[in-house]
């Protein structure tokens, strides 16, 4: 079985606090954990016209949303000190861009990954941007249609970068795959119910390349049986606690929840084996003793 990538969301759970972000680093590196991920946002593109103005209360203070989404951003002072203190930790890190001022802005430090949010799949200049970074692209498949993945990925498969090569396209024919898709629910927290965890099958069995899986549902077990179904990259947010103020913190794992995780998927590696029915060496003298 091939080792599983495991990165552990940082996202905006830091809440703007470069102490916070260092102490989540710790423990994703203390875990086992092979990444580290952020979001990086330009707020004057990102957040629509009609709710920049809107009130917002953080942390006790009263502010518009705009000012909100600004309180809660990192600048290049914040991933200067992130991409330092990671290598220190001998953690890799990335960030998710949500537009492409923060696409340019991170093509600028040596991350092994451009991570594509679920919202902005069907974002195509953004896609293709990221695809000529060279670098490799992951992209999550929350809230989409089949339709919609299905573009995507032809984006990320097809030689070349413009939207001219959008032609049809046998997905088995030869190809870029410097890409992998995670299957993903977008909900937070993700109910069980709706997970379905079998569609990780469904995109490998239909496009032909590195399939993982996105989890933001309370439980690990789901998580680390995905593993089991094709996912070779594994990435769930993390937080100091669940009752933090913020959005993502309820369908985040805590420090000591991320552990178990890492550790049950290692575990399962180890004990997936080849398949072959043989008798085990520690078997051997249980079999001659018991058997004669």
């Amino acid at each position: 079985m091939k080792r599983t990538y495991i990165i552990a969301e940082i996202g905006i759970n830091h809440q703007g606090d470069i102490n916070i972000a260092k102490r989540l680093i710790d423990i994703a590196a203390a875990s086992g954990c092979d990444a580290v991920k952020f979001q990086k946002r330009n707020p004057d593109v990102c957040v629509p016209e009609e709710q920049k103005s809107k009130p917002r209360s953080w942390q006790g203070e009263d502010m518009t949303y705009l000012e909100y989404k600004y309180k809660i951003e990192f600048g290049k002072e914040e991933y200067d000190e992130i991409d330092r203190y990671c290598k220190q930790q001998n953690i890799a890190w990335s960030a998710s861009p949500w537009d492409l001022d923060s696409l340019e802005f991170l093509a600028q430090y040596d991350i092994p990954f451009i991570k594509i949010p679920s919202a902005m799949i069907t974002n195509e200049d953004l896609m293709f941007a990221a695809k000529r970074t060279g670098k490799k692209v992951i992209i999550s498949t929350g809230m989409s249609t089949f339709a919609e993945v299905e573009r995507a990925i032809v984006i990320l498969k097809l030689p070349g970068d413009t939207a001219e090569t959008l032609r049809p396209f046998n997905l088995n024919e030869t190809a870029d795959n410097n890409f992998a898709v995670l299957h993903c629910n977008s909900t937070y927290p993700a109910p069980v119910d709706e997970l379905n965890l079998s569609a990780i099958t469904t995109l490998k069995d239909r496009f032909k390349c590195e399939v993982g899986y996105s989890g933001h549902e309370m439980l690990l077990g789901t998580t680390v049986s995905s593993v089991l179904l094709g996912a070779t990259i594994l990435e769930r947010h993390i937080t100091l606690d669940r009752n933090m103020e913020g959005s993502d913190h309820s369908g985040s794992v805590t420090p000591h929840g991320l552990f178990k995780l890492v550790s049950g998927v290692r575990e399962l590696e180890q004990a997936f084996g080849d398949g072959k029915i043989t008798v085990t060496e520690s078997e051997k003298p249980v079999r001659k003793k018991l058997r004669g």
